[in-house]
């Protein structure tokens, strides 16, 4: 087998290392704007001199160096919450080849979540399968969200290339990365069956409940507790890319394994009161916390059975306790309201176990104890047990 001269990947290296992150900010500033809409007339399928400068540079070098080179391209997904799609397709992943070596780069992109995104390793069908052994290709299979990290500059046998500042935080990520894009096809053909209400008072509540979940995250974030959007939250996400605008509320799922007694304090220092508590972290504990005029924030912990996973709610008046059972699901990253935010990666299980197989049909009237396909009896609280477990504020 032919070998490779190290010095050859290291200098293909350095100048991928100038163009890793080039495109990252480049769409989004041309073709995003929250002012202005869609700019698609000043770039519409362009790149600016300097960075097609930089990358017809690397090419170039890659080829007198002996490399052969594809390149993985799809549409830019950012622009498919649009009304006005452009089609515009960006580079995804090249994949340099010499002798029996592969330089597999992957190109990232800064979304408005303010995170670092990649697209999947999908061939086309006219491209040549057996140009690598894809399969041993292992990053980026799958669309992933990254936070992004901070750069370094440093020196292999003289020369210089950028790596994470923390590479151990940067490869942990690599297992839970994976990334959901929002269903924005079917959230149109939904609205074009439903047609979104677009009065003052929906936008008004989509405002706030924008900034409340923003808070949350924020909140959330800041003290290390994983979530993920659930209930009415997950589903608007999943049916119509939006608040669905009759919910009222913002909900959350945490895994009771992850709570931490700091959660009440710290919603309640970034101005949000606890508004009820009920259950306790050993059985079917939720937490509501008053968010801006009527808008409330919902925190249900989930428990982990052997075969499903379920949640708890409470009755105040009665002590009556339900249960509400899933299928186990893992989590995977999405953007929700210029938000990276997980969601369960079977979503569609997720959904189906809570609102049925007519989740696609809207539902104004909604019983929290009777409505969902999920519910269960699941005894009354002791009355001795009341004080603790059925909290109000």
């Amino acid at each position: 087998m032919k070998k490779i001269n190290k010095n050859v990947v290291l200098a293909l290296l350095s100048l991928t290392s100038l163009v890793f992150l080039l495109f990252q900010l480049y769409y989004y500033k041309f073709y995003l704007s929250q002012k202005n809409g869609a700019i698609f007339s000043k770039v519409r399928g362009s790149q600016s001199g300097q960075d097609n400068t930089r990358w017809v540079g690397l090419f170039r070098t890659a080829e007198k160096m002996g490399f052969q080179w594809l390149k993985i391209i799809n549409k830019d997904p950012r622009l498919d919450g649009m009304d006005d799609l452009s089609g515009v397709e960006i580079p995804l992943h090249y994949i340099f080849k010499l002798a029996s070596h592969a330089i597999h780069l992957v190109v990232f992109y800064e979304r408005s979540g303010n995170y670092l995104w990649h697209g999947p390793l999908r061939l086309k069908q006219h491209m040549d399968r057996k140009f690598v052994p894809f399969r041993k290709l292992h990053f980026g299979h799958y669309p992933g969200a990254y936070e992004k990290p901070e750069l370094q500059l440093v020196s292999i046998d003289d020369l210089k290339v950028q790596i994470p500042k923390n590479p151990y935080s940067f490869l942990e990520e690599i297992s839970q990365s994976r990334f959901l894009e929002c269903r924005y096809r079917e959230a149109r053909a939904f609205f074009q069956l439903y047609p979104d209400d677009a009065s003052l008072d929906v936008v008004d509540f989509r405002k706030k409940a924008k900034s409340l979940l923003h808070l949350a995250v924020l909140t959330l974030n800041n003290l290390g507790v994983r979530f993920w959007l659930s209930s009415g939250t997950c589903l608007g996400w999943y049916r119509q890319c939006n608040v669905i605008p009759h919910s009222k509320d913002v909900d959350l799922g945490v895994f009771i394994k992850d709570y931490k007694a700091d959660i009440i304090p710290a919603f309640q220092k970034a101005g949000l009161p606890l508004k009820h508590k009920f259950g306790k972290v050993e059985d079917s504990l939720e937490l509501s916390f008053q968010g801006e005029d009527g808008v409330k924030l919902d925190i249900f912990f989930f428990y982990e059975e052997d075969d499903h996973i379920w949640n708890g709610g409470t009755q105040a008046k009665s002590g009556k306790k339900f249960k509400y059972l899933f299928p186990k699901f893992t989590l995977c990253w999405t953007e929700f309201v210029e938000l990276k935010v997980h969601v369960p990666c079977e979503t569609l299980q997720y959904v189906e176990a809570n609102y049925g197989p007519d989740w696609k049909v809207p539902v104004k009237t909604w019983d929290w104890k009777s409505s969902p396909s999920n519910v269960q009896y699941n005894g009354v609280w002791p009355v001795d047990e009341w004080d603790d477990v059925i909290q109000i504020y």
